[in-house]
C-alpha cells in the first residue's frame, strides 16, 4: 500500500524535508507499508529510512535522524485500516443470535488486529499470520486484547468452528515474547469450556508473562437460537461456582489475574469485589468491574460537585433487571444528594432479545416505551443511560430514537451521562 499525502502540515519536519500533497509514502525500514500504523508508529522514532514516491513519479530513500517529538505532520488519502471481519462461526457468536432487519452495522463481526490496538476491540488471532504476528512485535502494537476462551487447542477448533485456531498458545507466547501486553477474555459456555477445562485455561494464561489481564464473561443468550448449539444459562448457584473457582484459582497462582463479569455476581448474589481489586480498569467496557466503577464516579461527583447532579423535578429512568438492586442504592444517593429531585427506577425486561438477556446496555427503545407507558406524563424527565444509545447518535439497537421516546411517553427524555 502507497500512503498519498494529501496535505502536510506547516512548520512540520514534514515540510522541512520538503514532503509535498501527492507524494507517497512506499516503506520504512525496507518494510512495505501496510496501512498508517507503520506511519504512527516511525513518526514517533528517531533514526530510520523512508521511501517516497514523489507526485513527479520519482523514487527516492531518505534517511531520517530527528527528535522523536518532532512530527512529520502529514495527513493522508486513505489510512489503509479498511475492517477485517471474523473467519469464525463461533458457537457462542452473539452477531448470529440477533434479528432481521437491524442495522447493517450490527451484523459486522470484526477481528482485527489493529482495531484491538487502537480501540480495544477483541480478536481471535485466526486470521493473523506469522508476519503479522511479527509486525505487531515490530511496530509495539501493545497492548492487544484477545478473545481466548479455551486454552486447549482441539476444544477451541470446535468452539470457533476454526481449523486453524489450535494455534492461540503458540501466538501468545510469541506475543509476550516480543515485549506485547495481553488482556484476554474467555465467554464461559456452560458445559463446554468451564469446569476442568475452565482450570486449564486460566492455569495457562498464568504462565505468559504478557498476559496482564484475563477476563470471564457469560455467553449472551437471545431468543433467537434457532438451529444454533444448544446453550444454556449459568443458575444461581453455578454463578457462585464459577466465582468460586475463579478465586481459588487466583489463589493458587498466588494474583489476581483473572477477574468476572459483574453479571455472575448479580446472578448468584453475591456482593461485587472492591474497586482496588481492578486495578486500572484494563476490561470496564467488558462489564468486568463496571458497576464498581460507575459507584464511584457517582460518589465523587457528588461529593466534589459545586452544584447539584440533577434540577429539582420528578425524574424516571431505566435499568436491566440483574442491576435493578445496585442500582436502587445509587439512585437513592443521588435523590439524597439533590434538594427537590425524586427519581424512579424500573427494571425493563428486555422482550427484545429475550429475558436472558437482562443488562442495561441491551435495552431496547421499544422495550422501554412497553415498561413505562403506565408513568406516561407522570414525570416531568426520563433519563436514559448513556450504555443504551449510540456512542455518537440518540439511537437505541432497535432503531427507536430518543425523539420517539419523547413522542410516545409524553415527557422530556434526556440521554444521562456522569462524564
Amino acid at each position: 500500500m502507497l500512503l498519498k499525502v494529501t496535505n502536510v502540515q506547516k512548520g512540520s519536519f514534514g515540510e522541512e524535508m520538503g514532503f509535498e500533497k501527492g507524494d507517497a509514502l512506499v516503506a520504512f525500514n525496507d518494510y512495505p507499508i501496510t496501512d498508517i500504523l507503520d506511519y504512527m508508529y516511525y513518526d514517533a522514532q528517531s533514526v530510520f529510512s523512508v521511501k517516497v514516491l514523489t507526485k513527479n513519479g520519482e523514487e527516492v530513500v531518505l534517511d531520517i535522524d530527528k527528535d522523536e517529538e518532532d512530527s512529520f505532520g502529514l495527513t493522508f488519502e486513505d489510512d489503509g485500516l479498511q475492517m477485517r471481519t471474523c473467519h469464525n462461526d463461533c458457537i457462542f457468536c452473539f452477531v448470529r443470535q440477533m434479528p432481521k432487519g437491524m442495522r447493517e452495522s450490527l451484523y459486522v463481526k470484526d477481528d482485527d488486529y489493529r482495531q484491538s490496538f487502537l480501540c480495544g476491540n477483541f480478536v481471535t488471532l485466526t486470521n493473523v499470520s506469522d508476519e503479522e504476528i511479527e509486525r505487531i512485535i515490530r511496530l509495539k502494537l501493545s497492548p492487544i486484547y484477545v478473545s481466548v476462551h479455551t486454552m486447549n487447542g482441539e476444544l477451541r477448533k470446535k468452539m470457533l468452528n476454526n481449523r486453524f485456531a489450535d494455534k492461540i498458545t503458540s501466538q501468545l507466547e510469541r506475543l509476550s515474547a516480543g515485549g506485547i501486553d495481553i488482556h484476554a477474555q474467555i465467554v464461559l459456555v456452560k458445559g463446554v469450556n468451564d469446569g476442568v477445562e475452565l482450570n486449564h485455561t486460566i492455569n495457562s494464561l498464568y504462565e505468559i508473562k504478557g498476559v496482564k489481564t484475563v477476563a470471564v464473561v457469560p455467553c449472551g443468550i437471545t431468543r433467537f437460537r434457532e438451529d444454533l448449539y444448544p446453550i444454556e444459562d449459568f443458575t444461581r448457584q453455578e454463578a457462585l461456582n464459577v466465582i468460586y473457582q475463579v478465586k481459588h484459582l487466583n489463589l493458587a497462582n498466588g494474583g489476581d489475574l483473572v477477574a468476572l463479569a459483574d453479571e455472575f455476581y448479580f446472578k448468584s448474589g453475591v456482593e461485587l469485589p472492591p474497586y482496588e481489586s481492578y486495578g486500572d480498569f484494563w476490561q470496564v467496557e467488558n462489564g468486568i468491574g463496571m458497576s464498581v466503577k460507575f459507584e464511584r464516579d457517582v460518589n465523587e461527583i457528588i461529593a466534589l460537585s459545586e452544584k447539584p447532579l440533577l434540577e429539582p423535578g420528578r425524574y424516571l429512568t431505566v435499568c436491566g433487571t440483574s442491576v435493578y438492586k445496585f442500582m436502587s442504592e445509587i439512585v437513592k444517593k443521588v435523590e439524597s444528594a439533590c434538594e427537590g429531585v425524586e427519581i424512579k427506577l424500573v427494571p425493563v425486561e428486555n422482550d427484545f432479545f429475550g429475558h436472558t438477556v437482562n443488562c442495561t446496555g441491551l435495552l431496547t427503545g421499544g422495550d422501554i416505551i412497553k415498561a413505562l407507558e403506565k408513568y406516561k406524563g407522570l414525570y416531568d424527565t426520563l433519563l436514559i443511560p448513556n450504555p443504551c444509545l449510540m456512542q455518537f447518535a440518540d439511537l437505541f439497537l432497535d432503531g427507536v430514537n430518543l425523539a420517539q421516546l419523547e413522542e410516545a411517553l409524553n415527557m422530556k427524555v434526556k440521554r444521562a451521562r456522569i462524564d
